[in-house]
């Protein structure tokens, strides 16, 4: 017989079926479930309850810069475009409007989606670790 090609058919020897002689032994049900490895913080848990905080810390800093970058480029705005200074809004200076009117809104916008995505986070953790 050379490597590299089958052998003959008729070299072959016969198929044989191994079975257990343990019959009535009992089978593992399913396999160890995540829970378990995060109750006991094994290593496997670990590395999820990793995954898990890092989308939170994302998702967190992802919030905290738009509101930095929001709330710290107004005195940047008012510095850069002087007419910002002096205009008027319903005889409300437009610092004193934006400031005092539009960043609520705004807020409670970034709010609501902040709670929504890690609602979703959560949810997409609990998928992967109750298997389903």
């Amino acid at each position: 017989m050379s490597a590299g090609r089958d052998p003959d058919p008729a070299e072959r020897p016969p198929r044989v079926r191994v079975t257990s002689s343990r019959r009535h032994a009992t089978t593992r049900r399913d396999p160890q479930p995540l829970t378990r490895d995060l109750d006991e913080q094994t290593d496997l848990g670990e590395v999820y309850m990793a995954g898990l905080m890092s989308a939170q810390l994302r998702l967190a800093l992802r919030v905290l810069a738009f509101g930095a970058v929001g709330l710290g480029g107004l005195p940047l705005l008012f510095l850069l475009v002087p007419a910002t200074r002096t205009l008027d809004i319903a005889r409300i200076p437009f610092p004193w409007f934006v400031l005092g009117v539009l960043v609520y809104p705004v807020a409670l916008l970034v709010s609501h989606y902040y709670v929504r995505q890690s609602e979703r986070i959560e949810g997409e953790f609990s998928q992967v670790v109750s298997g389903s």
